[in-house]
């Protein structure tokens, strides 16, 4: 498994134009359903990839030769059966690039963590009281 090249980036902008054409219009798809799922998030890189943080990471995501890789930073066990297809080891889901890419699941996972956040964060600040 090989990445697809990239120089030190300073924005998801970046990162998207120095992919190759076919993959820049998924890139573009994938982060088009993370921002709707997460409008409040920061678009970051980190790792040289991009991320995107609301109350602590939210998801990250990469391009590699064969598979988008999307790497939420949380548990997703209600996504079991809906992610079964697809390789999956700690912390990464793997969708290849000769098949759909499913935004809208993407789009429910992020939803999913940026509820997690937000319970995360709120129980923080409980306990600060």
């Amino acid at each position: 498994m090989k990445a697809i090249k990239t120089a030190p980036l300073k924005n998801v902008d970046e990162y998207v134009a120095v992919q190759p054409k076919k993959v820049q219009g998924i890139l573009n798809k994938l982060r088009a359903a993370i921002k709707s799922a997460a409008p409040k998030a920061e678009e970051v890189i980190s790792y040289q990839m991009p991320a995107y943080k609301y109350n602590g990471m939210l998801v990250f995501f990469a391009a590699w030769q064969s598979h988008i890789g999307l790497y939420p930073a949380g548990r997703l066990m209600a996504f079991e059966k809906e992610l079964a297809g697809y390789e999956r080891s700690k912390g990464t889901i793997k969708f290849p690039l000769d098949k759909p890419i499913p935004y809208n699941l993407v789009t429910k996972i992020v939803k999913f963590r940026v509820k997690e956040n937000e319970e995360k964060a709120a129980l923080k600040k409980s306990l600060k009281k």
